[in-house]
């Protein structure tokens, strides 16, 4: 409760000071009482994109595209992706450990930045992607998953971006939700995989 406390009044404090003209530069992340390190601003999801959108395409790449503001406070060490829409076969999603990341956009790419590990809990259909070395303040950055193929069923899928700061006791910021959108026949018959 006590950490809630402080972390309202900082975020109100800074608020409060950039309202009435006075510059705010915080170059330290917001690190509470108990431990835990959040980003002073965390990042910002910008984009969502696969390379194919058809059912059941295979070895396609979803690429998540992140901004890490400048005045971030903390570089950026992982991140969780979560399937929110999972509830049945033919709409879970399968993923290789084969992700990628760089700087820039799908577009427009820059160097690569090493990935150290990729975990996959098929339980609550969530990647994490932990970084070699972490993403820094003021850069773009592409995660881009590569599932075995795209879900059965043809829809709208939404996944839950979480971003953690590069520190022994990272808090996680809930940055939203993206989606994809698959399109195919439903009336062929498809087996599960």
């Amino acid at each position: 409760m006590r950490s809630s406390i402080c972390l309202s009044l900082a975020v109100a404090a800074s608020l409060t000071l950039g309202a009435i003209g006075l510059p705010v530069r915080s170059t330290q992340a917001v690190e509470l009482q108990d431990g835990q390190t959040y980003f002073v601003r965390p990042p910002m999801l910008d984009d969502i994109t696969t390379t194919q959108n058809t059912v059941l395409a295979w070895r396609p790449t979803y690429y998540f595209t992140l901004t890490m503001f400048e005045d971030a406070g903390e570089s950026l060490g992982r991140v969780e992706i979560s399937q929110r829409d999972g509830s049945s076969a033919a709409r879970l999603i399968r993923y290789s450990e084969d992700t990628i990341a760089f700087e820039g956009t799908p577009r427009n790419r820059g160097n690569e930045i090493p990935v150290r590990e990729t975990r996959f809990d098929r339980e609550s259909q969530t990647v994490t992607v932990i970084f070699d070395s972490p993403v820094p303040p003021a850069t773009v950055v592409t995660v881009g998953l590569k599932p075995q193929r795209n879900p059965r069923l043809s829809g709208v899928y939404l996944f839950g971006v979480t971003a953690y700061p590069e520190a022994e006791f990272a808090a996680g910021q809930f940055l939203g939700y993206g989606r994809l959108s698959f399109y195919g026949r439903e009336n062929r018959r498809f087996p599960f995989f």
